[in-house]
């Protein structure tokens, strides 16, 4: 009973000494290295140096990573938020080697943040994810800070979405351009009433969690014999692509990768295309997300629009030219061609009169020449007229005394003497 008490005394003695103790694979008492100590603002480990060595290195959990700077100290690009073993060893001199353990072990390792994801989206977003532990407190709260790991700048996030039991599990940043494309650091601190917790984190470049969005075609042209497609990609971070496009003509679904940001195409009648990106300097990327399909019916190349409106107004004068030169066609035609008039046949036009009189009723008029029974002849089919000075023009049949026929004269009813000697043609109202 005794030695099992001494037993766990021992080991307690143990536990509570400070992590921050050198520990010595001799029982030197003269060690050449002393005071073994972390220095987390300026992200490097330091001691005391006692004698001469030519040599040390500097480990973490056991990997060789760092050459001592003047014997004294190793400077780290970061410094894991969780537990991690640091040690010294001289290589070239007395040998020696020790170790501490930084930051110190707190709370259940489960209680910590698990499952921690970033990725940079929609050009100018950045989320991070985190499932709460499985052996974290019922109180228990997550914080989220990006930490540039060059410059040792800082971002807490401001934007988080919770759980349905309060707990934050999400953190969004909307603006990108305030953060380093560098090295960044992202950590996750956990607290709690009951215990403490320890962090989660994940160190990565920006432009390496970058999920690109999908290709926009910024331009396309296409006839029977040729079609060319160009696209873009936005990024923040890079300007090297490679794309993979999948295209199909009628039954054929083909995949072609490439760096060339356009699609050239001879004959391509109707066909289908679809794009994504992904980036070409890092070892293993991964791609993007697919552009929609985007259909390409290539007919006849229609007209410029320039040329379109040239023609129409080329088409408008030369109607408007063959118009004026018909027009003063017509005309010259007009000038040197004449219409000839009518010949008046004088036998043909009296007996046409004299059928034109006899066909009517006649009616006898009240002046004649003397001895002349005076006959009025009217036109067939016509209609008096109202208006009083209408004239309508009359024969007058008879037979002289001297056997001769009558002649052809004008003149007024009731005016100048009535007939003429040896009968004759006159006007009168009726």
């Amino acid at each position: 009973m005794g030695a099992a008490f001494a037993m766990a005394f021992l080991w307690l003695a143990v536990c509570l000494t400070p992590v921050s103790c050198l520990l010595q694979t001799d029982q030197d008492p003269h060690p050449v290295i002393k005071n073994l100590r972390m220095d987390p603002e300026r992200k490097r480990m330091s001691w005391d140096l006692h004698g001469n060595v030519s040599q040390i290195w500097c480990f973490v959990n056991s990997r060789r990573v760092h050459k001592a700077q003047n014997n004294t100290y190793c400077k780290f690009a970061h410094i894991p938020c969780q537990a991690t073993n640091y040690s010294v060893s001289v290589t070239q001199g007395p040998p020696f080697s020790g170790w501490i353990q930084y930051p110190k072990l707190e709370g259940k390792a489960r209680a910590a943040a698990e499952n921690l994801t970033c990725w940079v989206h929609d050009v100018d977003l950045l989320t991070c994810s985190w499932a709460v532990g499985r052996e974290a407190p019922r109180d228990a709260q997550y914080h989220l800070y990006l930490e540039n790991l060059h410059s040792f700048q800082k971002w807490p996030c401001s934007q988080y979405r919770r759980d349905e039991w309060g707990t934050n599990v999400e953190c969004r940043f909307d603006d990108l351009s305030v953060l380093s494309p560098e090295l960044n650091r992202f950590s996750v601190n956990g607290s709690s009433q009951e215990s403490p917790i320890p962090c989660s984190e994940i160190t990565k470049t920006l432009h390496e969690i970058e999920r690109l969005t999908a290709p926009t075609i910024t331009s396309a042209w296409c006839n029977q014999t040729y079609s060319i497609v160009q696209w873009q990609v936005r990024s923040h971070f890079r300007e090297d692509f490679e794309y993979e496009l999948e295209m199909q003509q009628g039954a054929h679904l083909e995949h072609k990768q490439t760096e060339d940001n356009f699609l050239k195409l001879s004959n391509p009648g109707t066909y289908t295309v679809r794009i994504r990106a992904r980036h070409t300097a890092m070892l293993a990327p991964s791609w993007g997300e697919w552009s929609a399909q985007e259909r390409f019916v290539c007919g006849r190349a229609p007209l410029p629009v320039w040329l379109t409106s040239l023609l129409i107004a080329l088409g408008t004068l030369l109607a408007l030219g063959l118009v004026l030169l018909l027009c003063r066609r017509y005309a010259v035609m007009q000038q040197l061609f004449p219409p000839i008039p009518h010949v008046k046949d004088p036998i043909s036009d009296h007996l046409q009169n004299e059928r034109m009189v006899r066909g009517g009723p006649a009616v006898r008029g009240s002046v004649g020449h003397e001895g002349w029974p005076g006959k009025v002849a009217r036109w067939p089919g016509r209609k008096r007229s109202s208006r009083s000075a209408q004239w309508r023009r009359c024969r007058f049949w008879g037979k002289s005394e001297t056997g001769a026929q009558p002649s052809l004269s004008a003149g007024r009813r009731g005016l100048g003497g009535g007939a003429q000697p040896g009968g004759g043609w006159t006007i009168g109202r009726l």
